[in-house]
Parts: structure tokens; sequence; C-alpha cells
């Protein structure tokens, strides 16, 4: 089976005369129209929020598209907070969930006054000394979740045991009590247990865990909480065959369980937030490549001029990415490939043994689902620069986003002026 593209061979061939490979390219038509889906969806919900996953895609046009399509931001780090406040995403519209904090990044939180989502027990005396000059607690606060060997995840997130991230079930008793003894009267509740999941069962699982909590808070503190963040983890069907999460599906079922638990425990109204950022974003982005070299020796072997600093999934997690042969898209995929960049590195291959169309020096390829965690997880290794970013408009016009780094970039941190007299 083949993936569709929102845009032709001769398009790319147009894109490339202004804008060298390799490059991210998003479809802002797709985009929208996804985003839309997904929050008519949980629109059931009164005031269903999602928070848009920023380390996803850092960019703040793709930001400031979900802005206007109604999401929030969720951010972990300071970055990803000014760029939030640089499009006009603050309050609560942010959801800033971290772990390992620095004070700089919750003194910033709370100036923005976004949701501040603490992941350990001990992030809570941490956060009263650093704010104490700003007035101390904020008046939300929530709690991130981790239930242990209460649940499973799988195999991209791993064992919750092993995780590194959120409270313990005791710990998270404990920690609404403390603050309600420091005053606090509004609270929240959040858990982040699966990664790329497309069982829609899951996440109505977890669903039904967090309100379970919801009730028992309730029953034990008389603490009535404010919102349940269920956190994202809503997978990509990266493969052909596969179908993705029907959204419908898992509002409806959440609802029923939301009736069962929360309503007739006289806890409506609950908020309900996710915080989806691979799934949102990551089929409307493409990496575009040129094929510079073709090798045969034991395998035969595609060379691009792209790396896994422009993608580096396949490399790190063995990621399938649909690949796409631009012009030869119904031509019989009949040859064995692996194809590379070129790192240093033998693991720097964005398929290995993939059945492709007949490829030669100079053909162009579109690797799919590379709009989330794509260029956001780029790096400089070899010294390579990272690329830019375009976005196809829905009128078919294409605007640069983000260009791609120069030689003047990578070197402009290095003090060449201070080598000459090094000894």
């Amino acid at each position: 089976m083949k993936k569709t593209l929102p845009f032709t061979a001769q398009q790319i061939t147009e894109i490339k005369a202004q804008h060298p490979t390799p490059f991210h390219i998003y479809d802002e038509k797709g985009l929208r129209e996804h985003a839309q889906k997904f929050k008519q969806a949980f629109s059931i919900f009164p005031g269903f929020k999602e928070y848009f996953a920023v380390k996803a895609t850092p960019n703040p046009f793709i930001m400031k598209i979900l802005d206007e399509e109604g999401f929030g931001a969720d951010c972990s780090s300071l970055a990803e907070l000014l760029l939030s406040e640089k499009i006009g995403v603050t309050g609560e519209d942010i959801m800033f969930t971290s772990n390992d904090t620095e004070q700089k990044e919750y003194i910033k939180a709370n100036e923005l006054g976004a949701i501040i989502n603490l992941d350990d027990i001990a992030h809570i005396d941490y956060l009263e000394q650093t704010l104490k000059t700003q007035g101390g607690l904020p008046e939300l606060l929530c709690f991130r979740y981790n239930p242990g060997p209460l649940r499973e995840g799988n195999a991209i997130i791993g064992d919750p045991k092993e995780a590194k991230y959120g409270f313990t079930r005791e710990q998270l008793f404990e920690g609404y009590k403390i603050c309600q003894e420091k005053g606090i009267k509004r609270f929240g509740l959040h858990t982040m247990i699966i990664s790329n999941e497309l069982n829609p069962d899951f996440f109505v699982e977890t669903a039904t865990m967090l309100f379970e909590l919801s009730v028992e808070l309730n029953e034990k503190l008389s603490i009535k909480l404010e919102f349940v963040n269920l956190g994202g983890g809503i997978g990509v069907p990266y493969l052909p065959d596969q179908n993705p999460v029907d959204y419908d599906y898992v509002a409806q079922q959440v609802m029923l369980q939301y009736q069962k638990l929360i309503v007739a425990n006289d806890l409506d109204p609950l908020k309900i937030y996710m915080e989806c950022g691979r799934v949102i974003a990551g089929p409307y982005g493409y990496l575009i490549t040129d094929v510079i070299h073709m090798k045969h020796t034991y395998k035969d072997y595609v060379g691009t001029n792209a790396t896994m600093a422009n993608l580096m999934r396949p490399a790190l997690y063995g990621a399938y990415h649909h690949i796409s042969v631009m012009g030869k898209e119904v031509q019989a995929e009949d040859h064995c490939y692996d194809v590379t960049g070129s790192l240093c590195e033998n693991n720097d291959k964005f398929a290995i043994d993939r059945l492709l169309p007949e490829i030669s020096a100079g053909d162009t390829l579109a690797i799919h689902d590379a709009g989330a965690h794509g260029h956001s997880m780029g790096f400089n290794y070899n010294g390579k620069l990272r690329s830019a970013e375009l976005l196809l408009r829905e009128d078919n016009s294409v605007l640069e986003i983000r260009r791609s780094e120069t030689l003047e970039d990578y070197f402009v941190t290095l003090d060449f002026e201070q080598l000459k007299t090094f000894k």
C-alpha cells in the first residue's frame, strides 16, 4: 500500500528551485482539518481543551495555526514557554509539565499564569521557595501521576515503574493534603503513561483510572478536581495498512465512564484536557531529500543529502517512515534498498530492506509523517546543518517558516579570536 501526498512532483520541483533540499514541509490544510476533527470529537465534554505538545513541532507558525484552531500549549522548558508567549498564548492556555525543573523555568511559568503540573512531591517545597518573592504557590496546581505496577506501558514508553516521571499513588494523596494545608483550593490531575499507541481502549482505561482517582480524592480529602489531563500518546499510523485511532469512539467511551464515575458521584463538571503532539502534527509534515549517490555492494544503498540529523526516529527507535519517490508514485515497488544519509554512523538510515520503485541519483524522496519529532530532534553531529522548515499554505503558496542553518550559525558560539593566542 502507498500513502498519499498533499503536493505533486512538479510542485516539489518548483519549490526546490527556491529552497534547496533537504527541508521539512508542513501541510497547513491537512493540519487545520485534522485539528478541527480532533476538537469536534471531544467537544462532547464541556470545557474540553487540547494542549498541543510543543516539543513535537516547536515552530511558532505551526503553534499559531493550532492556537487559531483553539488549542493551548503543553510546554516542558523555558524556550517552549517563551515560544508560547511570543504567539500570544499565556495564562491557563499553557500547561507547564517538566521534570528536574530549574527555578527560572518555574518563575517564567508562574509569570505567564500557566498551569504548573508538578512531577515530584519534593517539588512542592521547591516551587514554594522559588516563588516566595512572587507571592508563593499559585492558586492552581496539578500533579502528574505515575501508576507504577497498576498499569502497563507499551514498547515505546516502557514500564511505568521504570519511568522517571510522576508521583506514586501514595505520594499523590500526600501531595494534595500538603497543598490543602498550604491553602491551595484549585487542583488538577494529570498522567502520561503511553506513547504512539493505536489501541483506542488504552485511552479509555486511562480516563477511567483518573476518574476513579478523582472519586477517591473527593472521598478521602474532600477535593473536587477542576480537571483531569489524560495526557497524549495517541499514535500515528506510520505503516500504510494501519488505521488511525477513532477519536469519536474514544470520546464516547470516555463519556460513558464520565457518567458512571463523575456524574454519579456529584463531581460534575470536571474538565477534560489532553496534550497530544505527535498525532496532531506528525502526519502533516514531510522530509524532502534528494538522492545524490547509488551504491551497490553487499546491498543496494540509496544515498541522500538528508541524514538522521534531520529525522532521527528510524535510527533511534527503528521506526518506520513511509517513503515516496516523487514522480514514481504509480511504479511497482520491486527494488530492495537501504535508504541512508552521510553521517559517520552505520545506523544513519531512513529505511532498511525497503521495497521501492527503481531509484536513480537525482530522484527526490518524500519521507512521510515527519511533522512531529522530526526537525525538533535535529542535531549537528558531523557538523551537519539543520534544514529549513516550509509551510504549504492552503492556497498552495509556500512560506519559509524557519531558514536553514549556515556554517556561520554553526561556528558562532566558538571563539576563534581567542584561539589565535591559545597555546
